[in-house]
This record gives structure tokens, C-alpha cells and sequence, in this order.
């Protein structure tokens, strides 16, 4: 999956990402504490607020006072997310179609759709 195929939810964070240059940890555990990527800029040190922390440092720091770990246990890329969910998306589907195919077919002829 490419990134014009990404779900606009998604392509945000990989243009966040860019923007603000982080890394796939960052990324997950800002999506994890609910962060809008459209706001990122607010929070971003722009060397003129010597006391703001840099946006990944500031990251860091709220994801571990929140779940108590520095880091996320399984990083994934928005690309690896991505293909997992649709590929989530295509089981599910197959295994609806699978269902109404078996249904159909244990129905006697005699009975109405």
C-alpha cells in the first residue's frame, strides 16, 4: 500500500511525521495518547521557547506518565498499520462471504430466500 492509497486519517500522521521529524515510535505513541496531528505544530519547540521541551522529548514524556514505559512494546510503521488493517478488513470480509455462502447452501430448495 503506497501512500496515496492510505485512508486520510493515516496520510496526516506520515505528513506529521515528515513535518516534525519523527520516528515510528513517536508517531504510535502520539496516536496512542490521542494526539490530533494537525496540532503538533502548537506543541513543537521553534527555538524561541527555551523552556519547551522538543516535541519528541515531550512525547516521551507524557507516554510514560500516562502507561508508565518509555516506549511502545510492538512499533509500527503507519504503513505496517496500514496493510494489517486492511488486510484485517479483507478476513473479515471473506469470512462474511463464506458464512452467506454456507447459509444459502443449507437451506432446503423448498424454502424462500
Amino acid at each position: 500500500m503506497d501512500k496515496k492509497n492510505l485512508p486520510q486519517k493515516l496520510q496526516e500522521w506520515v505528513e506529521a511525521r515528515k513535518r516534525f521529524r519523527l520516528s515510528d515510535a513517536h508517531v504510535q505513541m502520539a496516536r496512542e495518547l490521542g494526539m490530533n496531528p494537525r496540532k503538533l505544530g502548537k506543541l513543537d519547540n521553534h527555538d524561541q521557547e527555551p523552556w519547551k521541551a522538543p516535541l519528541p522529548q515531550f512525547i516521551e514524556h507524557l507516554y510514560e506518565k500516562r502507561f508508565g514505559r518509555a516506549r511502545p512494546e510492538r512499533v509500527m510503521s503507519i504503513e505496517e498499520r496500514a496493510r494489517a488493517q486492511d488486510a484485517k478488513k479483507n478476513a473479515r470480509k471473506e469470512a462474511r462471504r463464506r458464512a452467506r455462502v454456507e447459509r444459502v447452501d443449507d437451506r432446503s430448495p423448498g424454502e424462500a430466500p
